[in-house]
């Protein structure tokens, strides 16, 4: 697993590629955690290279988007491919993120 995460005028864009796992979910967590403290932050989740999420990574998903939302800032998730997508509609979390096909539509809404 890769992550990038950059500064944008927007606000964040983190850049995911590979797998989240059991093996590296604490991993993954311990990269993006500075962001659970941006206030009014936008986060935008590139997903475009993610292969994988087990329930451990989307647990790690679920937490960014409280944590975000707690200090007045959204996250926004982008460019899933379709195993990802069908994750997250078979496990309900499509209906609590906010999912976009490109980060362009994302940073729109």
């Amino acid at each position: 697993m890769n992550i990038t995460i950059d500064k944008t005028d927007e606000g964040f864009l983190v850049e995911i590629e590979g797998r989240i796992d059991t093996t590296n979910y604490n991993e993954f967590e311990g990269n993006i955690a500075h962001l659970y403290t941006e206030k009014g932050a936008t986060i935008y989740l590139d997903c475009s290279r993610l292969d994988y999420i087990s329930s451990s990574g989307l647990r790690i998903f679920l937490t960014l988007q409280k944590k975000v939302k707690i200090q007045g800032g959204v996250l926004k998730i982008f460019s899933m491919q379709p195993q990802i997508k069908e994750i997250f509609d078979i496990s309900g979390f499509s209906s609590i993120f906010a999912i976009f096909p490109d980060y362009s539509a994302a940073k729109e809404a």
